[in-house]
Order: structure tokens, then C-alpha cells, then sequence
């Protein structure tokens, strides 16, 4: 009984420090994320997004915040999640402004090419 004692007692608490030092090593990877996604967020203004996207905008805003929050309550592993999902609306948002920027310029040319074409067409014998 004392060796199995002997053995078990050392794992564990190896285990439990190991546990202890993989928690805390979170705080480096949350806080890197959360500075990405404040980047991305960032970005999708730049590109329009509150303009063309701003229910996406709000989510992301949104959950940035949060994960700052938690990031200071040092709940990592939240602070990563919010972080991951704040980046995915951000990149949503920024997706869908240049989508709509780019079928304005495509009705833009369209309107070019008819009139365009009612010029030849006025100018034919």
C-alpha cells in the first residue's frame, strides 16, 4: 500500500502543478487572439463594414468587448473563445462590405456599357 502510495502521490501532484502551468500559459495565446481580432475588427470598418454589415459589426464589437472582459478576469479560455467568434463576424462583416462594393462598381460599369451602347447606336446611319 505504501508503494502504490509512494507512486500515485508524486503523479498526481505532477499532474496538478502541470494542469496549474498550462492554465496560466493561456493568458499569452488569449491575449495575442484578442489583439488579432481587434486588428480584423479594425480592418472590416476600414473596409466599410459598419456601413454594409452593421448587424455583423455589432456582433463583433460586441464580443470583443466581452473578450476583453474576460481577458481581464482572466477566464482564458472564454477571453480565446469570444475572441475566435468576434474574429469570425469581423471577417463576415468585411466580407459582405466588399461584396457590396464590388456590385456597385459592377452596376456602375453596367450603366457605362448601356449608355455606351445608345451612343453607338444613335450615331448608327
Amino acid at each position: 500500500m505504501r508503494t502504490l502510495s509512494k507512486t500515485i502521490l508524486p503523479l498526481a501532484a505532477a499532474m496538478a502543478v502541470a494542469l496549474l502551468f498550462g492554465c496560466s500559459n493561456m493568458k499569452s495565446p488569449a491575449t495575442t487572439d484578442v489583439a488579432v481580432t481587434n486588428a480584423a475588427v479594425e480592418s472590416a470598418v476600414g473596409a466599410g463594414g459598419t456601413q454594409f454589415a452593421p448587424v455583423e459589426m455589432n456582433a463583433a464589437r460586441t464580443k470583443l468587448a466581452l473578450a476583453r472582459q474576460a481577458l481581464a478576469a482572466r477566464d482564458y479560455a472564454l477571453a480565446i473563445s469570444l475572441a475566435d467568434q468576434s474574429r469570425a463576424d469581423a471577417k463576415l462583416a468585411q466580407a459582405k462590405a466588399d461584396s457590396s462594393k464590388a456590385r456597385a462598381a459592377a452596376d456602375l460599369l453596367e450603366e457605362d456599357i448601356q449608355i455606351l451602347r445608345q451612343e453607338i447606336n444613335r450615331n448608327k446611319p
